[in-house]
């Protein structure tokens, strides 16, 4: 369950973007795990993270889904900044909530919040980012996350063709900068849909 709380503990997306920006300046990232690993992926996503921001432009069908919104919602999204799917994909929510005021996107951390990632596991896993909408009274409208379908479902088939993880991880920004956020965006308008629910909708 969501609470006020954990709301009050989030961060904005430009709050989030500036500690992002200030753990590569100190070589540190996110959680209790401070592996030289971890921080170069920190490093590495921070760059992702600003191109990815800086190259999405919400699309005419988002808008005008978006735009249809004019209730109160939450996007709560759980996150790490060492995690390369959060950097790929976080922007290009951020970009879609700020067509709406009345969208509040906020983001928590994983390893800080494990009573709010242990209810929306992926096939069981602690996979992030987890965007989860929340109505005006913190009730769960749905989720999204980790990664677009279709890359998704790309990587579960190159994964059970036995390609080393490291390839894999490559491969997989490959995937992301070739995709330019479209498939998150349009997965984002019929998620939207379902969620709201609103007349307004073009058939």
């Amino acid at each position: 369950m969501i609470t006020q709380e954990h709301i009050n503990k989030s961060i904005s997306f430009e709050e989030y973007y500036q500690l992002h920006e200030n753990q590569v300046a100190t070589g540190s990232t996110s959680g209790k795990d401070q592996s030289e690993a971890l921080v170069e992926y920190t490093k590495l996503n921070f760059s992702r993270l600003k191109r990815s921001y800086k190259s999405t432009i919400p699309s005419e069908k988002v808008l005008e889904t978006v735009d249809c919104l004019n209730e109160e919602m939450t996007w709560l999204v759980l996150t790490e900044t060492w995690c390369g799917d959060a950097a790929q994909n976080i922007p290009v929510l951020a970009k879609i909530a700020e067509a709406n005021p009345a969208i509040s996107f906020r983001l928590i951390f994983r390893d800080e919040h494990p009573e709010v990632m242990d209810n929306f596991l992926t096939n069981g896993s602690k996979s992030i980012p987890k965007l989860i909408a929340l109505d005006k009274n913190l009730n769960v409208l749905g989720t999204w996350g980790p990664r677009p379908t279709v890359i998704q479902d790309w990587f579960i088939r190159e994964k059970a063709n036995g390609v080393e993880m490291d390839k894999l991880k490559i491969d997989l920004q490959h995937k992301y900068n070739e995709d330019k956020g479209q498939a998150l965006q349009q997965e984002m308008v019929e998620l939207m849909k379902a969620w709201l629910n609103k007349e307004c909708f073009s058939v």
